[in-house]
């Protein structure tokens, strides 16, 4: 394997989910400004098809889609414990109170209203991944003591 696809295997994963192709392709390019590997899909149902396959370490959410609307790829994705942990950034020109509790409702972390600015997405984008990295590590360091905690009480428990 190339150092650089061993370098690349390291990289955090941004999904962007939009319908719209300019939309789409506007956030990816604003995201080669960030250290990681982008996926892209074009509909919600296409979101959570990847999310469920190979789930992303962020999901950059477009709300107004036909079909599913981001509100309801964020309540499915946040139901499902194979996505539950997954922050995402829901990327709307909806600016209405209601609009903004519902997107909280559905389970959304932040959000970025339209039009982009794009250092405010890279630097949302930046936050929310080093957030998700310090949460994988405690996760894993705390089963690492759980394993160690019940290898101690079985050791204990096979002397008495």
């Amino acid at each position: 394997m190339k150092e650089k696809e061993k370098a690349d295997e390291s990289l955090a994963t941004v999904l962007v989910v939009d319908d719209n192709k300019q939309n789409l392709e506007l956030l990816l390019a604003y995201l080669e400004d960030v250290d990681c590997r982008t996926v892209a899909a074009a509909s919600g149902q296409g979101a959570i098809d990847i999310a469920g396959r190979t789930p992303p370490d962020l999901i950059l959410l477009d709300v107004m889609m036909p079909k599913m609307s981001g509100f309801e790829v964020c309540k499915r994705l946040k139901n499902d414990t194979k996505t539950e942990h997954i922050p995402i950034i829901m990327v709307t020109a909806l600016s209405e109170l209601g609009d903004i509790e519902r997107a909280i409702n559905c389970g959304t972390d932040d959000f970025l209203s339209k039009p982009v600015n794009k250092w405010e997405l890279i630097t949302r984008v930046r936050t929310m991944l080093k957030l998700k990295h310090l949460t994988d590590r405690l996760e894993r360091t705390l089963a690492y003591l759980s394993e160690v905690e019940s290898q101690v009480q079985y050791g204990s428990n096979e002397k008495g």
